[in-house]
This record gives C-alpha cells, sequence and structure tokens, in this order.
C-alpha cells in the first residue's frame, strides 16, 4: 500500500498549496491513502468545519489535528458528525470526536489512524500517550484487522516521539511526528518494520517562523512583550509529509520516503 502524510497545514497559503496538489500527487506517486494534519489551517489555529470539508471534498482520505484541536469552535460540533476527522486519542476526557479510526478502502483493504498528544514541554498536562496508542494499537492488529496502521505523534520533544516510533515498533507501518513545522532527515525503518519520521514538517510558507509572519514573533523574543497577534505567513508555501510503502500481508513498511515540493523548499527530495 502507498500512503501519503503531509505535515501541519498552517494558513492560507499551506491549504491554498495542498488543495492544488491533491490530485495531481495522487495520481503521480499511486497513492492508496493520504492523511493530513490540518492542526493549523484556518488562520494559522485549528481547523473550521468549513476548510475540513474543502479539504475532505479535494480528495484527502483522513484529518488529524493536535492540541488546538477546538480553536475553530464549530469543530466541536461537526467533528462527531465526521469520522475522517480526528482528534488526539490523550485528548480531555470529554472532548467529542474520537482518535482513531479503522478506514476501509474500496478493494476491502483496512488502514488504522491513530493520534496522540506528547506531554514533553507542552502546556497542559495531558493523560499519558504511550498507554493511550497501547489500547489502540490492540483494537487493530498490525497484518490482522488492518492492513496499515498509521501514528500520528503531535508533539514538542524528538526524544518522546522516538521513544513512541519504538514503543510502536512492529505494530505500526509508520510513526510519524508533527507539532513542530520543521522537517527532520531521520526517516527510517525500525528494526521490527514501522517506518519512523520525528516530523513531517509543514506546509506553510518556511519564509516565515514556523509558518508565522516574523514580524510578531520576533518582536516578542527581541523584547519579551506582545505586542499583536501571530498572523500566518502569506508566501508561497511548501508541501512537506512523508510517503511511506507498505506490505499488504504484514503491514510492515518496505520503503519511507520524505517529500518537499514547492515553496523555499522546492525539490530538496523527490517523492517516489
Amino acid at each position: 500500500m502507498r500512503i501519503l502524510f503531509l505535515g501541519d497545514v498552517v494558513g492560507r497559503s499551506g491549504r491554498s498549496a495542498v488543495l492544488e496538489r491533491v490530485a495531481q500527487l495522487r495520481q503521480d506517486l499511486k497513492l492508496d491513502f493520504l492523511i493530513v494534519n490540518g492542526e493549523n489551517a484556518s488562520a494559522g489555529m485549528g481547523l473550521s468545519a468549513t476548510n475540513a470539508r474543502e479539504f475532505l471534498e479535494a480528495g484527502i482520505d483522513c484529518l488529524t489535528l493536535g492540541d488546538h484541536a477546538f480553536d475553530q469552535r464549530d469543530m466541536l460540533a461537526h467533528i462527531d458528525s465526521e469520522p475522517r476527522i480526528l482528534r488526539p486519542l490523550n485528548f480531555a476526557k470529554t472532548a467529542p470526536g474520537k482518535g482513531a479510526h479503522l478506514f476501509r478502502l474500496a478493494d476491502g483493504r483496512r488502514v488504522y489512524v491513530a493520534q496522540v498528544l506528547g506531554q514533553v514541554f507542552m502546556k497542559r498536562p495531558y493523560d499519558d500517550p504511550f498507554s493511550q496508542i497501547d489500547r489502540a494499537l490492540k483494537a487493530a492488529p498490525l497484518g490482522g484487522l488492518a492492513q496499515a496502521v498509521i501514528v500520528d505523534i503531535h508533539a514538542e520533544a524528538t526524544s518522546e516521539k522516538m521513544a513512541m516510533g519504538h514503543w510502536c515498533d512492529g505494530r505500526a507501518s509508520l510513526v510519524v511526528g508533527t507539532h513542530t513545522h520543521v522537517p527532520t532527515a531521520d526517516a527510517q525503518i525500525l528494526p521490527k518494520g514501522t517506518a519512523y519520521l520525528s516530523d513531517a514538517g509543514m506546509c506553510g510558507d518556511y519564509l516565515s517562523v514556523i509558518g508565522m509572519d516574523r514580524e510578531e514573533p520576533l518582536s516578542r523574543f527581541v523584547t519579551g512583550m506582545v505586542k499583536g497577534r501571530f498572523t500566518p505567513a502569506s508566501g508561497e508555501a511548501s508541501v512537506c509529509g512523508v510517503l511511506v510503502v507498505t506490505d499488504d500481508k504484514t503491514g510492515r513498511a518496505t520503503a519511507v520516503e520524505p517529500l518537499r515540493l514547492g515553496g523555499r523548499l522546492a525539490d530538496t527530495t523527490q517523492g517516489g
């Protein structure tokens, strides 16, 4: 199976870049399944119901969120009616929606997607992500109920993401980090067959501070004071993510390759 995961979409620029490329990516990469983290897609904070519908109608199979899952208030009501949108498993216990879902492809194959939030350096004390993922993976065994399993760990610390990769090794096809918006160069297949990447990067304008217009973040770092709101950078966006190829019988990864297209990161790697 050929599965593409695209990192955090940031603002209008990131949305446009992804939406413009969905059909071509599916064709060129011969994709069976496409997952996008939409955590910052709407004004840089959260995902609105309207933008979610645009993504899904364009041909994206699954949208994951993160710590800003409900910054756009209409998502609180929308997520329960749309199983293709996932919020983290270890978000607030009273939060609507689900953190994992088993998707059935037209040919009968099944892809299981789950997301958790890290705990290290995060602003809120989220529940233990390792026990939550352990429970989720037992519900859809790799190579059994699911032909592929994808885990999105939305976290700050690379150490926590790496630990999650090893925790899931042999039980997931891909463990990929999101949240920090900077693509990493450590794509690999772990000993038991799980593909791993610390961070997929963002789909946004890289002439920025992690997707935000530079002026306000720079001012806060230099002066320690808040002058205004963060606003998404509006230049040409790069589309960043990772392609994983899996064996349908075992669910294990046979290949993993970062993808970076357009904007300032154009052609630094090639999806195959």
